[in-house]
């Protein structure tokens, strides 16, 4: 083997000076001037960021949730000249099907740490053996602790055909992907990549992009239609322009201020949990939360995650290929999955509708997305 294929053992260790250094920051913040009675609707109220960022600061144990985090074996790799951060959980069930999970962002890893239990060893939690897996988590190119990024080039169908050879490289020859927010767009692309490997794709969220032809919407139900609307809603889409056009620019802020990309990620929390749940902590759990933003800020990847959007944002509304691999959809509140939509680019064979949850069920109804991961792939293990 050649040292560029390697795979090394990984392990999470932040320096102390880098805790107290966040400590510092969080505790010299300039907080912004607010609006009265505007709530929500100008962007994260200062009061509520100024509340969670003291949590951050003295209630959030980041050594306890580093310790969660390696008790997952985690390794690293080189593929097409990046560095690649993964999870790699093997089953004790011999015959588990592998299974490649993709986060997105404002995600990563930390989104996993509840559904990779069941998922293994579901004998464990009360599951049926023959539903193992063995897990793959890898951190996408540019995020976390595959990051960052030092070239151009690294948009989606890059990602997909890295996750391709990352599971030849750890030997597995047949396997499944599943996937959420930009893994709902990479998983479907592995399957694509790789058509003899995977066996089936499995996503949470929305599938495909209506193309505004008004015959998309006749016949719709209420629900489909409003999920639909979601498309268009320019209020909710400006942090993806900004990402998409001006990432660097932005990045300034994220990268010194841990205060500016605490609020920058859980305004996303906010808008894309279980619209039922007021605050984003009433969704997930606030230091799983934490956890998550704590990649961001340590791993200092604020610039190099929010130039992925700038890298996709060349294919956006390009047409995509028709894939006939089984493909399963779970659709949580608030996500924007439309059967009809799916199909016209995907071979439906699963589709779940759940009335609680959101747009991070690893995180928020952990129960019922194992449920539903498992319920598609017995139709093709």
């Amino acid at each position: 083997m050649n040292s560029s294929a390697e795979i090394l053992p990984f392990r999470i260790e932040i320096p102390q000076a880098d805790l107290n250094d966040l400590n510092d920051r969080l505790a010299a913040t300039r907080w912004p001037d607010e609006l009265p009675g505007v709530g929500w609707s100008y962007g994260v109220p200062a009061g509520y960021a100024k509340k969670l960022a003291e949590h951050w600061r003295t209630g959030f144990d980041w050594r306890a949730a580093e310790a969660q985090l390696n008790a997952f074996p985690q390794f690293t790799t080189e593929i097409d000249g990046q560095n690649i951060h993964f999870l790699h959980v093997r089953s004790p069930e011999p015959d588990a099907l592998p299974l490649i999970l993709t986060h997105g962002w404002p995600g990563s890893v930390a989104e996993f740490m509840k559904i990779i239990g069941p998922l293994t060893d579901p004998s464990a939690h009360g599951g049926d053996p023959s539903d193992a897996f063995h897990v793959v988590a890898p951190s996408i190119p540019g995020f976390g602790f595959s990051g960052p990024t030092t070239e151009t080039g690294w948009n989606m169908r890059r990602v997909a055909g890295a996750w391709a050879k990352l599971m030849d490289r750890l030997g597995y020859r047949r396997y499944g992907a599943q996937g959420g927010d930009s893994g709902a767009v990479i998983s479907p692309m592995l399957g694509l990549a790789a058509p003899r490997n995977v066996v089936g794709v499995h996503v949470n969220g929305g599938l495909g992009f209506p193309t505004g032809d008004p015959a998309e919407f006749e016949g719709l139900t209420p629900a489909e239609l409003a999920r639909l609307g979601q498309y268009q809603d320019q209020d909710r889409a400006g942090y993806a322009i900004i990402q998409a056009t001006r990432p660097q620019t932005l990045a300034f802020g994220l990268h010194d201020s841990p205060a500016a990309q605490l609020a920058w990620i859980v305004e996303k929390f906010k808008e894309w949990t279980d619209p039922a749940r007021e605050l984003p902590e009433d969704a997930v759990d606030i230091d799983q939360m934490l956890t998550d933003v704590s990649i961001y800020w340590f791993t200092g990847t604020a610039a190099s995650a929010a130039r992925f959007y700038k890298e996709e944002q060349k294919s956006w509304g390009s047409a995509t290929e028709y894939s006939a691999l089984p493909h399963g959809v779970a659709v949580f509140p608030g996500d924007p999955g439309v059967r009809r939509i799916a199909e016209r680019e995907h071979h439906i064979v699963h589709w779940s509708e759940f009335d609680r949850g959101g747009h991070f069920p690893a995180m928020e109804a952990p129960d019922l997305l194992v449920e539903d991961i498992r319920a598609f792939f017995r139709l093709v293990r």
